[in-house]
């Protein structure tokens, strides 16, 4: 498929690398796709890896990764034109967090009037279909995670059951495990697992971790 992934810092690089490997077509979106840094990437990265504009990017994803810092979700979403993103999965990564530092090891969030960024998100676009993902994760694990306690579990949730279909089978060819928590309102706990996540490398110094369900 093609794969737009508007953002390009760690997390989006991590996704794009791990998508072009999977042998999907890929476009990272920026301000600056011609910057040395930029373009060295590609080159690193290989076959079927181009940088764009947002709006290029937008329009040339049948899938578009959101991974921008959440400040900058509704400006980047501007720049790159709401009706590219029409009818289309949009997978969110991004978390509402505050600029403050940690106070004891714990950010704080950005509160929305909808209650959390996957929200937001959805009413900025909705006539797409948003699926929150990729946000409880360091981006090193985004792509084939090995842990010695075994396979780890992506929490998602979205409005559109099709949609979580795919990007379920998208986590699985990623390396998860993967736990569907309903609908886009249950983001408002998802990006608390960011806080949870991050609070033990605060405070222990150590960022090798992620979330794993365990059932009976």
């Amino acid at each position: 498929m093609k794969i737009g992934i508007i953002g390009s810092g760690v997390v989006g690089k991590a996704l794009g690398a791990g998508f072009a490997d999977s042998g999907h077509e890929v476009m990272l979106g920026t301000r600056t796709p011609d910057a040395e840094k930029i373009q060295a990437w590609v080159k690193d990265t290989g076959k079927g890896v181009k940088a764009g504009t947002f709006e290029e990017t937008a329009r040339f994803g049948e899938i578009i990764v959101l991974c921008p810092l959440f400040r900058a979700v509704e400006d980047i979403i501007s720049l790159a034109g709401k009706e590219n993103f029409k009818g289309k999965i949009v997978i969110d990564t991004t978390n509402p967090l505050s600029d403050e530092p940690p106070v004891n090891g714990v950010l704080k969030y950005v509160k929305t009037p909808q209650g959390s960024a996957g929200e937001f998100i959805q009413q900025l676009l909705p006539s797409a279909h948003v699926v929150k993902a990729f946000n409880s994760v360091g981006n090193m694990f985004m792509y084939k995670p090995e842990f010695r306690d075994g396979q780890p579990t992506m929490f998602i949730c979205g409005n559109d059951a099709g949609s979580k279909k795919k990007v379920t089978e998208i986590l699985a060819d990623f390396g998860w495990d993967v736990l569907d928590c309903g609908s886009i309102e249950a983001s408002n706990a998802l990006e608390g697992l960011c806080i949870i996540w991050c609070a033990r490398g605060f405070l222990e110094g150590k960022w090798d971790h992620a979330f794993k369900l365990l059932k009976n």
